[in-house]
């Protein structure tokens, strides 16, 4: 017992660092997804380096999380909880990098439009609604991530249906500029919107994750509207 020790020892400590960099992970999609917003609202090109910088931040983050838990899985030979930890650990590691992916091609439009802004005031609002929603529940993930707890959705995800009435705006919006606006333009911008709505659909996910490895109940068994 006494030689195992050690060995339980350095596996405990693995699974609080690998911990601490999802937090720190959740940390960096959240300054990215409000750094975004700041980048469409003012076409802001020092808010869209600071969005690529924080997603190649992110992404090599996240290559060093899948390492560890590489290692951690080859080597320790986890069972029961530990290993649902390290598995759900890599699941929710490999969100984050979707949600980083996502809002660095928000900041590429962002960028490729300048001076100008992505597009008229009326939508641009509806799309910066998007990215704080996104920001937000980035922020709230990572409380989850944190504390290894998360509470049920009721009936309805409050951030997807949030989500769903912005994207209803934002195609009346797009119906309303249609007249003036070239298709190339209105596509532009549903893909866009799309990219946003993709961020929470991650951090839906992640929720997900951290109610399984807190209650032992699959993803695709608990109770929601989701995805």
């Amino acid at each position: 017992m006494g030689e195992n020790l050690p060995v339980r020892t350095q596996f405990t400590q693995e699974l609080i660092a690998l911990t601490n960099d999802l937090t720190l992970m959740c940390r960096l999609t959240h300054d990215a997804a409000e750094r975004v917003t700041d980048a469409l609202v003012g076409a802001d090109l020092t808010a869209t380096y600071e969005v690529f910088a924080l997603d190649e931040r992110l992404q090599t983050m996240y290559s060093a999380c899948e390492a560890r838990t590489v290692v951690l899985l080859a080597l320790q030979a986890p069972v029961a909880r530990d290993l649902r930890h390290v598995v759900t650990a890599i699941q929710i590691a490999t969100e984050l990098s979707h949600i980083g992916a996502l809002v660095s091609r928000v900041a590429d439009q962002v960028y490729q439009s300048h001076p100008g802004h992505v597009a008229p005031q009326g939508i641009l609002d509806v799309l910066a609604a998007m990215g704080r929603l996104a920001a937000d529940r980035t922020a709230l993930s990572g409380r989850a991530v944190a504390t290894g707890h998360q509470e049920p959705p009721g009936e309805q995800d409050p951030g997807v249906h949030a989500m769903e009435v912005l994207h209803k705006q934002l195609h009346s919006a797009l119906a309303a500029a249609a007249p003036s606006q070239p298709t190339t333009a209105a596509i532009t911008i549903a893909l866009l919107a799309n990219h946003l709505e993709r961020c929470v659909d991650h951090t839906a996910r992640i929720d997900r994750l951290i109610r399984f490895l807190d209650t032992g109940i699959p993803p695709t068994a608990q109770p929601t509207d989701n995805p």
